[in-house]
């Protein structure tokens, strides 16, 4: 049995193996038993009703959580995710449950027609996918993962299966969405940079000619109130992206939408520290990868650094320019350990300013500009607060020295995780519960970070040990 079953149905006379010992209504006990009822068997929903199927960067998060009580489990998760990787290196944003019903979820595997559509992009026969991708949070999770337990890891051969396909996923990235020449990677659909509905997008999705309201149907609404998602003009603009996208075979760089997003290239550059710790691991030299992360971190402050904002900014790849919209993924670059200090400090102003109030008007920093003319408390990533977000938040304060703050946001993180019944996302003033609950990323996160012993960043942006 391992320590995710024994967290969630132990005996009552018994106690529970984890340090430390919680009791039955532990925050500990609570998010365990979250990733418990989510679980597949060989990976876990964000959530039984709203996302039935397996999602990309939400494996990566859940797998930094479960490595705290399953070390095992949190190597399955990305193993599964990985053994739908395409022939071109893509991660698939979804990785469909042939036994879930085509209605519970759109778009559905009959809309992507991945095996088909995706045959000239090695989609695989066997697994139905979707075509599009998400952050690149996988290699960091993978070598978190290891960490949690090297000897399982060397056991099984984790991370000698892991890194090819890792690498692989990368030079996809790196090499075929490079569509603005410099080096750095575009999304080509807002679902891929995983904040979907922000309003950085409002801008580069006013040239997209949206789907028919009836040529598709909303499965998103029947789990929540219609005030709280994106639009129906927004949602046939992604649908009509997607259709384009899929209609083309999947090939890149044909697309009316192209962005650089900063969290989207800050989560590639860590990752890429990741990956050279990985090759160390196995006995390579890491030293080319180090040196890659650090090219990328340049070109990311010379293509989307704006010292008048005091952020990083969106920008648009076919317009040109930045999008001057205050989005949480210009901070999430802080999570860079070799940013100059004047970048780091500008960066924490920004985040206690008024535009995300992080610290004094909002316990948790906002999807979205509080000041912002697009702004709602409630809308899908138009302004909630979301619980990966701020990990990364917390991770990147951290990183660059400032321990107090980051040490009330995770309390901040922490208390609202579980005050909500570990929701999909909050208000960032009140902190009520918006979207589902019982969400996986936001209880594995919180199993991260009750973690006592936090693994301090090194230089090169990996974990000592």
């Amino acid at each position: 049995m391992d320590r995710t079953a024994q967290l969630t149905a132990r005996r009552a006379d018994r106690d529970i193996a984890y340090d430390p010992p919680p009791g039955a209504g532990s925050p500990h006990v609570r998010a365990a038993r979250v990733l418990e009822a989510n679980w597949t068997g060989t990976s876990t929903v964000p959530s039984r009703g709203l996302y039935p199927h397996q999602w990309s960067w939400d494996s990566a998060f859940i797998a930094i959580g479960l490595r705290h009580v399953s070390p095992l489990r949190a190597q399955t998760e990305l193993e599964t995710l990985l053994d739908a990787q395409w022939g071109d290196g893509r991660i698939p944003h979804i990785v469909f449950n042939p036994s879930v019903p085509l209605d519970a979820y759109f778009p559905s595997p009959d809309f992507w027609r991945s095996s088909t559509a995706g045959r000239a992009a090695g989609a695989p026969r066997t697994v139905q996918t979707s075509g599009i991708v998400q952050p690149p949070v996988h290699a960091l999770a993978a070598w978190l993962v290891h960490r949690a337990d090297p000897g399982l890891s060397r056991a099984r051969g984790f991370l000698s299966r892991v890194y090819p396909r890792l690498a692989a996923w990368h030079r996809y990235l790196l090499h075929r969405r490079d569509l603005g020449g410099a080096g750095l990677a575009s999304v080509v659909h807002p679902w891929e940079q995983g904040m979907d509905n922000s309003p950085c997008w409002d801008a580069p999705l006013r040239r997209v000619t949206p789907a028919p309201t009836r040529s598709f149907r909303r499965a998103d609404l029947d789990h929540g109130a219609a005030e709280d998602r994106p639009t129906d003009l927004d949602y046939g603009r992604y649908v009509r992206l997607a259709t384009d996208y899929r209609d083309g075979e999947y090939a890149d760089g044909a697309g009316d939408f192209a962005v650089e997003d900063p969290a989207f290239n800050a989560l590639l550059i860590a990752s890429e520290h990741a990956l050279a710790r990985i090759a160390t691991e196995l006995g390579a030299p890491g030293t080319a990868r180090h040196a890659r992360a650090e090219r990328l971190t340049t070109a990311l402050i010379d293509r989307m650094w704006d010292p008048a904002e005091e952020m990083f900014l969106c920008r648009d790849v076919r317009a040109g320019g930045l999008i001057p919209e205050r989005g949480v993924t210009g901070l999430i670059p802080l999570l860079l350990p070799t940013l100059p200090r004047d970048i780091t400090t500008a960066l924490v102003r920004t985040a206690q300013g008024p535009h995300f109030g992080l610290g004094d008007s909002t316990r948790l920093a906002p999807s979205y500009d509080l000041l912002g003319e697009a702004f709602d408390p409630h809308r899908y990533w138009r302004g909630p607060a979301w619980f990966n977000t701020n990990w990364l938040l917390e991770r990147g304060l951290r990183t660059h020295g400032e321990h107090k703050r980051a040490d009330a946001l995770r309390e901040a993180a922490l208390e609202l995780a579980v005050a909500s019944d570990f929701a999909e996302y909050v208000d960032p003033y009140t902190g009520e519960a918006c979207g589902a609950t019982r969400f996986s990323w936001t209880a594995a996160l919180t199993l991260d970070l009750l973690h006592d012993l936090k693994e301090p960043m090194d230089s090169k942006g990996g974990i000592r040990g």
